[in-house]
């Protein structure tokens, strides 16, 4: 059941819905791992690294808020449940190890985690420049912010 209409074709809501859901996951995901790891970050970068990880998290927080209510605004159910998140996300493969993680260590996971996520942004925005402007900016938005964190933390660990 659909109570929200879109003015887009079955196939463009499609392509549209499905970026905007795998955009939505990696952003959950990517705060998520953000925050876990900026707990445990430990190591004479602690504050600055620390301090790092919470822009990132903000970030993909407002981010995952603005494509889920696209999504719904163009009649698709976004879906963050956690199942949702830990079976489709991008950084599914990113390592974060338990315990303590040195600064370091902590930076390389971002580099990594951050990475997977444009690359996957960057496919969406190819998918969504035709079928909806609308949501390909927000695409474009959202990448340019984490590609800001992507070399922040590159340079981090030059």
């Amino acid at each position: 059941m659909s109570v929200v209409k879109s003015s887009l074709s079955d196939a463009d809501l499609k392509t549209v819905g499905g970026a905007l859901q795998g955009a939505l996951v990696d952003l959950v995901d990517l705060a998520l791992v953000a925050k876990q790891v900026h707990w445990n970050v430990v190591g004479p970068r602690f504050r600055s690294v620390h301090l790092q990880l919470d822009e990132v998290v903000v970030t993909a927080r407002q981010h995952s808020d603005i494509v889920a209510e696209r999504a719904s605004a163009i009649g698709v159910n976004p879906d963050g449940r956690s199942g949702t998140v830990a079976s489709t996300s991008a950084i599914g493969t990113v390592s974060v190890p338990d315990g303590w993680i040195k600064d370091g260590d902590a930076v390389g996971i971002l580099v990594e985690a951050l990475g997977a996520v444009v690359v996957r942004m960057r496919e969406r925005i190819k998918v969504t420049d035709d079928p909806d402007p609308v949501t390909q900016d927000i695409l474009i938005g959202l990448t340019a912010d984490l590609e800001k964190h992507a070399w922040m933390f590159q340079a981090e660990s030059a």
